[in-house]
C-alpha cells in the first residue's frame, strides 16, 4: 500500500514542501510515496508550488485504518487526521516540541531536532542521496528554510539552516534576498480571504492549563494591509473561538522587516494574556511587541493566563 506523507493541517510552505521533499526521497530509493496536504496550501506555499514547477499534492480529509503514512512538520494530533491514531504511522520527522498523544502500531523512526525547518533535517538524513536532488526538490526545500526562518530574520534560525540555505541557493543560481522578497511578498497577499480564513490560516491549538487558544500568526512585510482589517478581525475572533472550541484567538501580525509582531486585543482574556505572557502593558485594542517573530519559540513558550 501506497505510503502518505503529510504535514499539519492549514498547510504553510515547510508542511506543502517536505511532504514532497520525503515523497521524493523514498521513491527514489525505490519506496512507493504519496505527499499529501491536510488543507489548502497557504499563498506563499502556493506560490513556492508555482515557482518551481510542483504539483500540489491531493487535499485529504481523514486517513483510513491502517494507512501506512509518514508524519512530517508536527507531532501534535490536534493538527492531524481525526483518525490518525488508527492509520499505521512509520515515521515522524519535526522540529517542534513533542507534545505527546500520538499511538503507532510498533516502534517507528522518530526524528526531532531543535532546527528552524523540517526540510533541513530532511537534508541530513538523506545522506549522499540528497546530491541527486532535482532542482524541483532543491527549489522546495529552499523556500522551506527561508519562509521558517524569515529569511534568517527568526530566532530559530541555526547556522545549519543559514548554511544549507545558502549552498541550495547557490546550486539554483538563485539570489536569497530577491527570492525571499517574492515569497514574502506573496504571502503578504491575503486580499482573497476572509477575516475566518485568516485567522485559521496560520494557526495552532494550545491550550495553558484549562483555557484552549487558537494560536494564530499573519507574517507580511505588508502589516497595514492586515491592520486596516483590525475591526473586522476582532469581530471574528470570537465567532471563530465557538467554532472551533477554544476560549480564545489569539491573533499576532508579524512585521517581518521591521522584525515586530502586533499582537490584537478584543477583549479582557487577550489584554491579561498579552501583559502576564509579554511583560507589557495594553492600553487600546492591539499592542505591538518589539521582536517577537516566531511563535514556536517566542509565542507558545511563553503564554500565560
Amino acid at each position: 500500500m501506497t505510503t502518505l506523507i503529510f504535514g499539519h493541517k492549514s498547510p504553510d510552505t515547510d508542511s506543502t514542501g517536505s511532504p514532497l521533499i520525503w515523497e521524493w526521497f523514498v521513491n527514489h530509493q525505490g519506496g512507493d510515496a504519496k505527499a499529501v496536504l491536510l488543507g489548502t496550501p497557504n499563498t506563499e506555499a502556493a506560490f513556492m508550488l508555482k515557482r518551481w514547477n510542483l504539483t500540489q499534492p491531493e487535499i485529504i480529509s481523514d486517513v483510513t485504518v491502517g494507512q501506512p503514512c509518514i508524519v512530517v512538520d508536527t507531532n501534535n494530533p490536534a493538527e492531524l487526521p481525526d483518525a490518525i491514531n488508527s492509520a499505521d504511522i512509520r515515521a515522524i520527522i519535526d522540529h517542534h516540541k513533542l507534545v505527546g498523544g500520538l499511538e503507532t502500531a510498533g516502534p517507528i523512526d522518530i526524528t526531532i531536532r531543535p532546527l528552524a525547518c523540517t526540510a533541513t533535517i530532511m537534508h541530513d538524513l538523506m545522506g549522499d542521496h540528497a546530491d541527486h536532488m532535482p532542482d524541483q526538490i532543491k527549489g522546495a526545500m529552499l523556500s522551506c528554510i527561508l519562509s521558517d526562518t524569515l529569511e534568517f530574520r527568526s530566532p530559530t534560525t541555526t547556522p545549519v539552516d543559514k548554511a544549507l540555505a545558502e549552498s541550495l541557493a547557490k546550486d539554483l543560481g538563485i539570489n536569497i534576498p530577491d527570492y525571499a522578497a517574492e515569497m514574502f511578498a506573496a504571502k503578504s497577499d491575503v486580499s482573497a480571504f476572509s477575516d475566518a480564513e485568516l485567522l485559521r490560516m496560520d494557526s495552532k491549538e494550545y491550550a495553558v492549563g484549562d483555557t484552549k487558544f487558537r494560536v494564530s500568526v499573519l507574517e507580511t512585510t505588508a502589516p497595514k494591509t492586515v491592520l486596516d482589517r483590525k475591526e473586522s478581525l476582532m469581530a471574528s475572533m470570537a465567532q471563530v473561538a465557538q467554532e472551533d472550541g477554544v476560549d480564545q484567538v489569539l491573533l499576532f501580525i508579524v512585521d517581518i522587516l521591521n522584525e515586530e509582531a502586533t499582537m490584537l486585543i478584543p477583549n479582557d482574556l487577550s489584554k491579561t494574556v498579552a501583559e502576564k505572557s509579554f511583560d507589557t502593558a495594553v492600553s487600546g485594542n492591539s499592542v505591538v511587541l518589539p521582536g517577537i517573530m516566531s511563535r514556536k519559540k517566542q509565542i507558545i513558550p511563553n503564554l500565560k493566563v
